[in-house]
């Protein structure tokens, strides 16, 4: 993809793929799913899901899975809070970015 991504979206990506599955997901399958939508490597998706943790926006947890444990990693409330905020503001940035790449919108427009 020729557009960079920013630590915002990125963190608004991991946020929306980690609340697919309510009881949690671990950080392989989240690298695979943020990988179908943008190029990111695990040495960034990592320290993403750490702030987040710190942030509150994600907890984590450790659970046994074929003999070795795995970690999961839910959203808090403050989590979905951010999440539906996120969601709020890349619909009208979307919109605004479709309606000016299309044509139908003046720049001059907020």
């Amino acid at each position: 993809m020729v557009f960079n991504t920013g630590a915002t979206l990125l963190d608004a990506i991991v946020l929306a793929v980690v609340s697919h599955d309510q009881e949690g997901t671990y950080g392989y399958k989240i690298t695979q799913e943020v990988r179908q939508i943008i190029e990111v490597s695990e040495s960034t998706l990592y320290p993403v899901l750490r702030r987040l943790q710190k942030d509150g926006c994600l907890e984590i947890y450790d659970m046994e899975y074929a003999g070795r444990n795995r970690r999961y990693y839910r959203l808090t409330e403050p989590g979905v809070r951010k999440l539906v905020m996120y969601r709020q503001e890349w619909k009208q940035y979307s919109d605004k970015v479709t309606a000016i790449m299309e044509g139908g919108m003046n720049c001059e427009q907020n």
